[in-house]
C-alpha cells in the first residue's frame, strides 16, 4: 500500500517526465539535436543485436563516458521507427534522473506504460531502453528478471562502469545479456565523421603471399597533420565538432569524463575515500601512457602501498580509462607471475588536456601517445588476445610493441613494431628484437609503423610491412568495425 501511495502522489508528475524524454510518442521523431547528430560507424552493428528476437537476451551496451552511448541509443530509435515500429512501442529511461530513483525496473516500465495511456494492452512488441542503468543497485538482477518475465519485449540498457558492468552481466545474466562495448572514436571513424574520406583510397598489397585490400592515402602529410590532431582531440566526438572545446579541451575532459568518473562513478561503486590519491596515480600513468610499470615502481613513484596501487589500477580500467596489457617472453610464453606490464590510456586525447597537446616535432613524447593510440584501436577486438613481448638475454633487453596471440592456438599471430620514424626501413639492424621474436615463434611477417614509408623489405625470409602509422590506425580501426558487424 505505501508503494502505492507513493505512485499515486508522483504519477503525475513522473508521467510528465516520462513523455517530455518520448517525444516520439507524439512526434515520430526523436528530438531534432540528436537526429542531427553524426551517426557512429558501430551503429549497424549495435542496432543488429537490438533487432535480434530469435535469441531472448537483453542488450547492454558499455563504455566510457562521453563516447556517445545515448546517442547511439537515440540513433538505434529513430532507426527502428523508420523501419516501421510503432513509435508508442519504444520507451526510453534515464536512470540516473532523481524522480526515478530507488524505483524498480518493472515499475518503471508500467509506469511508462501508464504514460501511453497503455497500462492494460500487455508487454507484447515493446523497445525498453534503460540509459545509465549501473545507478540502480542490483540492477542486473532486476534486468534478467524483466528478460525472463516479458519475453516479447526487447530490454537494452547502457552503463559507463564498464568492467563492473560487464562483471555483473557474467554473474547475473549468463545466457540473458548480450554485451556490446563502444570504445572512443577510433582513427577511421574520426576521418568519416569530418568527411576526410577523400583522403583514403583502397590499395592491393600483398600480405603472406596473398593479395588483400587495404588502404592508401593520396596525402599522406595532411593524413598525418589529422592524425596528430587525432591524437590530441579525436576520442570524444564533442571535441571533435567543437572549436570552442578545442581551444580548452583540459576543461571539457577534465570537468566532464575524469572528474565525474573519480568523485562520482569510482567513489560511489567502491567506496573510495581518498579520491586525490586515486587522480594522482591517474595523472602519473596518464604522463607516462605506453610505458612499462611494476608495482614497486608506482609504490616508489607515488608513495602508495603495493596492495592500493593494485586496487586503483582495477577501479581505473573498470572506469574504461586504462587498459593492462601484459607480458610475454621471447617465445611468446605468459609469466606466472606479472611482476611488470604496459598500461596504455583507451584514448590517447586524455593525455593531451590533462598536459597540453603534442607537436610533430615533440618525438619522444609523441612516440609513446602513436603508440597508445595504435593500440586504442585494438582494445574493441574479441577474435585476438593482445601482449607485449619483454625478455632478458644476458645484459641486452629485447621487446615487441604489440603481439596478438590467437586465442585457439593461444600461438602468436601477428607482431607489430611501432615507431614514428622512417630511418628504420634502411636501418632494420635496428629492429633486431622483432627479427628475434619473429624467428623464434615461426611467424614469416610482421609490421612496423613508419611516418611517411609504404614498402615491404625482405629480411632473413621475413618479411617486414612497413605501413604508416596513420594508414596502419586506419585499417585497424575499420577492420574491427566490419568484424563487429558480420560477426
Amino acid at each position: 500500500m505505501e508503494y502505492t501511495n507513493r505512485f499515486s502522489d508522483l504519477e503525475g508528475v513522473i508521467f510528465q517526465k516520462m513523455q517530455s524524454d518520448n517525444i516520439w510518442w507524439s512526434t515520430g521523431m526523436i528530438p531534432s539535436d540528436f537526429e542531427k547528430m553524426p551517426r557512429r560507424q558501430y551503429l549497424e552493428a549495435f542496432y543488429s543485436f537490438v533487432k535480434q528476437r530469435d535469441v531472448r537476451r537483453g542488450v547492454i551496451l558499455m563504455g566510457p563516458r562521453r563516447v556517445g552511448k545515448t546517442v547511439m541509443l537515440y540513433h538505434t530509435i529513430a532507426r527502428l521507427i523508420k523501419e516501421g515500429v510503432d513509435p508508442q512501442k519504444i520507451i526510453y529511461l534515464s536512470i540516473d534522473t532523481p524522480l526515478y530513483n530507488n524505483i524498480a525496473l518493472e515499475q518503471l516500465f508500467i509506469l511508462a506504460k501508464g504514460a501511453l495511456k497503455k497500462g492494460d494492452d500487455g508487454p507484447q512488441g515493446y523497445y525498453v531502453f534503460f540509459d545509465e542503468i549501473q545507478y540502480l543497485k542490483e540492477w542486473e538482477i532486476h534486468l534478467k528478471s524483466l528478460v525472463d518475465t516479458y519475453r516479447d519485449t526487447k530490454f537494452v540498457a547502457s552503463g559507463s562502469a564498464t568492467a563492473v558492468l560487464k562483471m555483473k552481466s557474467n554473474e547475473s545474466g549468463a545466457g540473458r545479456f548480450s554485451d556490446f562495448i563502444l570504445p572512443p572514436l577510433t582513427f577511421n571513424e574520426y576521418i568519416d565523421l569530418l568527411g576526410l574520406g577523400h583522403l583514403v583510397v583502397p590499395k592491393t598489397i600483398n600480405w603472406n603471399g596473398k593479395q588483400v585490400e587495404s588502404y592508401d592515402t593520396i596525402n599522406i602529410d595532411m593524413l598525418n597533420s589529422h592524425f596528430i590532431n587525432y591524437v590530441n582531440n579525436g576520442g570524444y566526438p564533442e571535441i571533435v565538432f567543437s572549436s570552442r572545446i578545442q581551444a580548452n579541451p583540459s576543461q571539457y575532459v577534465r570537468h566532464d569524463i575524469v572528474d565525474k568518473v573519480m568523485l562520482r562513478d569510482l567513489p560511489s561503486l567502491y567506496g573510495i575515500n581518498d579520491v586525490q590519491e586515486l587522480f594522482r596515480l591517474f595523472i602519473h600513468i596518464a604522463y607516462l601512457s605506453g610505458n612499462e610499470f611494476s608495482y614497486e615502481s608506482l609504490s616508489q613513484a607515488s608513495g602508495m602501498r603495493k596492495d592500493v596501487i593494485k586496487k586503483y589500477i582495477t577501479y581505473l580500467e573498470a572506469a574504461f580509462l586504462i587498459k593492462v596489457v601484459y607480458r610475454i617472453d621471447a617465445n611468446a610464453k605468459r609469466m606466472q607471475r606479472q611482476t611488470t606490464f604496459k598500461i596504455y590510456l583507451t584514448n590517447p586525447s586524455l593525455r593531451s588536456a590533462l598536459f597540453s597537446p603534442l607537436a610533430a616535432t615533440d618525438d619522444q613524447m609523441l612516440g609513446s601517445m602513436i603508440e597508445t593510440a595504435i593500440f586504442a584501436q585494438w582494445i574493441p577486438r574479441y577474435d585476438t588476445e593482445v601482449y607485449y613481448a619483454n625478455w632478458k638475454e644476458g645484459n641486452k633487453k629485447g621487446e615487441v610493441d604489440i603481439v596478438g596471440l590467437d586465442i585457439t592456438r593461444q600461438k602468436p599471430s601477428w607482431a607489430v613494431e611501432v615507431k614514428w620514424s622512417d630511418r628504420y626501413y634502411n636501418e632494420v639492424g635496428d629492429l633486431k628484437s622483432l627479427l628475434t621474436f619473429l624467428q623464434n615463434n615461426n611467424l614469416k611477417s610482421a609490421v612496423v609503423t613508419s611516418i611517411s614509408i609504404y614498402e615491404d623489405k625482405v629480411i632473413q625470409d621475413i618479411t617486414l610491412h612497413f605501413i604508416p602509422a596513420a594508414i596502419y590506425a586506419y585499417i585497424v580501426g575499420k577492420n574491427t568495425i566490419h568484424l563487429l558487424i558480420d560477426s
